[in-house]
């Protein structure tokens, strides 16, 4: 297969890229920068100059190929309506070429658009009102696209993807504890976080290229809930701190920002029973604790 895919310069898109061309897929990846460019290369895929923004670009990329990965995400996170628009027009503009044909289109999310304080699962309505609201209208733009023969499916990833250099919300957490002092939880610490590894996530975005039925909603969760409270503790034994509870007005400021606060004291345990049984997934790499206690997030240098 013909793949398109933009984002696989990013963090997770490096794996998945790797495992389509380990699959005997050819990939063409957008870029926007010589870096990025040069990264997809050494992947083995094919640079396809361009940005989000150019829609044109993103048009061409998609008409050329078998099928399409939105993996990219960007823009200001002080303006989340901009963000919202950007990426629900990348994804109508990618999706646009492979209506009437059967080809696929998978984009990401993200599961912290489900509701908060129990076990959801794909069927589950995400929160309009919730932490990641900003995600859902690129996921219905997506999950249109089934009604025009396009068999569109959408990835909720983990908040935490984790493995090797991984620069989201742990290592952020890492560097607070480390200029803090402290390793931080927010009240009993007994909020769930689901988690995934980032190569398990690259199998299950190949498996959705290959064979998602239209209209699929997945979640790329291997772990359904890791507290915040033993991740804290995990942080705190490797780097020789003590553990401490917050308030949620004492984490506004003691995080990154408010919305850091409020997503480390989010409770939002989510199931992939569904994905797993659908697509054969089954993740086979070490869990997130196991990651934090022998991978390089403790051991890398400050940044």
């Amino acid at each position: 297969m013909r793949v398109f895919v933009t984002g696989g310069s990013g963090q997770t898109g490096p794996a998945v890229v790797a495992e389509l061309v380990a699959a005997g897929h050819s990939v063409t990846g957008l870029a926007r920068s010589d870096a990025a460019a040069a990264r997809l290369e050494s992947l083995g895929a094919t640079p396809h100059r361009g940005s989000l923004e150019d829609l044109d670009s993103l048009h061409s990329g998609a008409t050329a190929a078998d099928g399409v990965l939105h993996m990219a995400y960007g823009g200001d996170f002080s303006d989340l309506d901009d963000m919202m628009r950007r990426d629900r027009t990348a994804i109508e503009t990618l999706g646009q070429p492979l209506a009437h044909s059967g080809r696929p289109l998978v984009i990401t999310s993200g599961t912290l658009v489900m509701p908060a304080g129990r076990e959801t699962t794909e069927k589950d309505e995400p929160d309009m009102a919730g932490i990641a609201a900003f995600r859902i209208a690129g996921e219905r733009a997506c999950l249109d696209f089934a009604a025009r023969d396009v068999r569109a499916s959408v990835v909720r990833l983990a908040p935490t993807v984790h493995g090797p250099e991984d620069h989201g919300f742990i290592p952020m957490l890492i560097a607070t504890a480390r200029e803090t002092g402290v390793s931080a939880y927010v009240g009993e610490g007994t909020n769930r976080w689901p988690a995934v590894h980032r190569l398990d996530a690259a199998v299950l975005f190949r498996l959705a290229l290959e064979k998602a039925p239209a209209g699929s909603v997945l979640h790329g969760v291997a772990e359904s809930g890791v507290t915040l409270k033993s991740i804290a503790e995990t942080i705190a034994r490797g780097l020789d701190l003590p553990t401490v509870s917050l308030t949620p007005a004492e984490a506004a400021t003691h995080f990154v920002s408010p919305f850091m606060a409020t997503a480390y004291g989010f409770d939002g345990p989510v199931s992939s029973a569904h994905t797993q049984e659908l697509l054969g997934w089954s993740p086979t790499h070490p869990t997130l604790l196991d990651d934090l206690e022998h991978g390089d997030y403790l051991t890398r240098p400050a940044s």
